[in-house]
């Protein structure tokens, strides 16, 4: 009886941008690997280590293993597979904004892809990865890597990936304490103003424009948001000072990342300049009394990758 493994190796993201709430995301090059060996006996063993190891699930609660048996299910092949063992290796922080949960979901449906022969295609795994996250932000630039602008029209997810005409690094502040995206969420309100969806629009629009075309002069304002930073600014103290202390050190501009805590400003690509952003944010963070550590990253452009395959025989016992 043969047992089927693979390693995939799958980028943090950041999600919003700014103004592209729900709909603009972007890959970078921090990664969280995973090893999946699928069994046809039931049994389901979970391993995990690095980041927020001690709070992932080690049974069926746990999102990669129901993505796992979401892509089976699909696949109709969950008869043939009722077990499996799992090994994460996370560097990616949990419940911080940078799309682990979406790593988790995304590395699940891609080595379970794998292993049944690979029926499915990256827009497929999309629409899977959005039926199980809710929404596309995350799971999208994390499985086609890039900057990726995401819409869903009557239920179907489209993503364009593309990679930007302005080379830059990306400064993510990482505070010491969690935000969970329900929480993040629940700040916000269920109507907005006309002129703010207008402002988002607009400074969406622009944002995608100046990546795509490489216009650094219309990028200053660009990332500037009304629907939804202004809400969460209670949850995370100091927050449009460090915005405004990137930007004074270099930065092109600075958001929350995904539901947050953390932070990310797009900086120039010269390491001098990034280094002064990072040192800007941290002591901006620091007279609100947080404690952030930077992490310096780059633009991720492959996505969700299979590193490994590997088929060996079982005997039956």
């Amino acid at each position: 009886m043969n047992e089927r493994s693979v390693r995939v190796r799958v980028p943090a993201t950041s999600a919003n941008l700014g103004p592209g709430f729900d709909a603009l995301g972007v890959a970078c090059t921090l990664y969280n690997e995973m090893t999946l060996t699928l069994t046809h006996e039931k049994g389901l063993h979970i391993s995990a280590r690095g980041e927020g190891a001690a709070y992932i699930p080690g049974d069926e609660r746990n999102i990669v293993w129901k993505s796992i048996q979401y892509l089976l299910q699909r696949a109709d092949r969950a008869e043939e597979f009722q077990g499996a063992k799992i090994r994460m290796n996370n560097r990616i922080p949990l419940s911080r904004g940078l799309g682990s949960s979406a790593t988790a979901i995304v590395a699940g449906l891609t080595a379970a892809n794998a292993i049944v022969g690979s029926p499915f295609s990256r827009d497929d795994l999309l629409q899977l990865a959005t039926d199980i996250e809710g929404h596309p932000d995350n799971v999208a630039p994390a499985i086609f890597g890039g900057f990726t602008v995401n819409t869903v029209t009557n239920g179907h997810v489209e993503c364009f990936s593309f990679l930007p005409r302005i080379f830059m690094r990306f400064v993510v502040m990482v505070p010491d304490f969690y935000l969970s995206t329900k929480s993040a969420r629940e700040v916000l309100p269920s109507e907005v103003p006309m002129k703010d969806a207008v402002f988002n629009v607009s400074h969406a629009a622009m944002m995608v424009a100046a990546l795509a075309r490489g216009s650094e002069k219309h990028l200053g304002n660009a990332f500037e948001d009304a629907l939804h930073q202004n809400y969460r600014a209670s949850l995370i103290p100091g927050m449009f000072d460090v915005f405004a202390a990137a930007k004074k050190a270099g930065a092109y501009g600075a958001v929350l990342s995904g539901a947050g805590p953390c932070l990310i400003a797009f900086a120039p690509e010269h390491r001098k300049c990034t280094e002064e952003v990072a040192a800007a944010m941290q002591e901006a963070f620091l007279a609100h009394d947080v404690k952030a550590r930077p992490l310096h990253l780059r633009l991720d452009t492959k996505g969700a990758r299979v590193l490994h395959r590997k088929e060996s025989s079982v005997k039956k016992k």
